[in-house]
């Protein structure tokens, strides 16, 4: 099309479609989370990302670890893919303590892998034990923190705390909510320390405007998916985006008004979209996305 014909599009526009365009979601931001597609390899990921011109891709360290990092490092490298995260660190939380300082040094490497691939940020999902009261856990995953960002910043190396959605408390995170990762994340620059938004923990939040508001300098990042009405799974609950009832765009453009403009990732933890061909669901993905978000 001709910018002429474009001009002319544009003119016939309705204001309602103008705003429609105006707010949608730009291609360019689209990041494949590894996990959506669950049964591919790392190379089968990045792969897709190109086929389907998906400019970034997130990664998982057991994916990175199956083929090792200098491996992943050029397969990124070569596909020319940006990195938006590295998924995880943290795991912080033991009633152990010779098992918390092991995971302080996994931590350590799980920095590294994030430098080597340059990625934006290193999720941190900081843990829980059923045997460790919340309370405690959370003092765990300060002193956890406190431990590792000299290192991560010496790497290059900006740490994302991720707040997980409150049924997760007693077994993956005791920060469940962005109020409580701020004020982990408070006593370190925004650019050393921020958090990651997620839909599938969020959207739920009657703060969560104010809260997005209240983040907006150390916003490192931005999960779709979407919560379906009847929750199959905890853990795999998650449904391509247009097939639940979170606010995507509302949340969406909050989060931009905020003055997060990155990658925005799609992350979807599903039995149903991880047994879908992976081609399948990044069409879908991509039109979701574009659509939707």
């Amino acid at each position: 099309m001709s910018f002429v014909a474009v001009i002319s599009e544009v003119q016939t526009m309705t204001p309602s479609t103008l705003d429609k365009t105006k707010t949608m979601a730009d291609k360019n931001r689209l990041s494949l989370n590894q996990i959506t597609t669950e049964r591919w390899s790392l190379q089968e990921a990045v792969d897709g990302c190109m086929r389907f011109g998906i400019p970034s891709v997130a990664l998982w360290r057991n994916k990175i670890a199956d083929v090792g990092l200098n491996e992943s490092v050029r397969f990124v490298r070569d596909a020319g893919v940006h990195v938006s995260s590295i998924c995880r660190g943290g795991m912080f939380v033991s009633p152990d303590s010779e098992a918390r300082k092991q995971r302080i040094e996994e931590n350590f490497r799980a920095i590294d892998d994030a430098a080597a691939l340059n990625a934006d940020s290193l999720v941190m999902v900081v843990g829980a034990h059923p045997a460790v009261t919340i309370d405690d856990g959370r003092q765990i995953v300060e002193d956890g923190i406190a431990a590792i960002v000299p290192y991560a910043k010496e790497r290059g190396v900006r740490i994302g705390l991720e707040p997980l959605h409150p049924m997760f408390a007693a077994d993956r995170s005791v920060i469940n909510t962005i109020g409580q990762a701020l004020a982990i994340a408070d006593p370190y620059p925004p650019t050393d320390v921020g958090i990651i938004l997620d839909v599938i923990h969020i959207w739920w939040d009657p703060q969560l405007y104010s809260l997005i508001d209240r983040a907006a300098p150390r916003i490192m990042g931005f999960h779709v998916s979407d919560w379906p009405a009847i929750v199959p799974d905890i853990l795999k609950c998650r449904c391509m985006m247009g097939d639940g009832v979170i606010e995507l765009r509302r949340i969406r453009e909050a989060i931009d008004a905020a003055g997060y403009n990155g990658p925005i990732e799609v992350e979807i933890l599903s039995e149903e979209v991880w047994n879908t061909h992976g081609d399948r669901v990044l069409e879908r993905m991509i039109e979701r996305f574009t659509s939707l978000v």
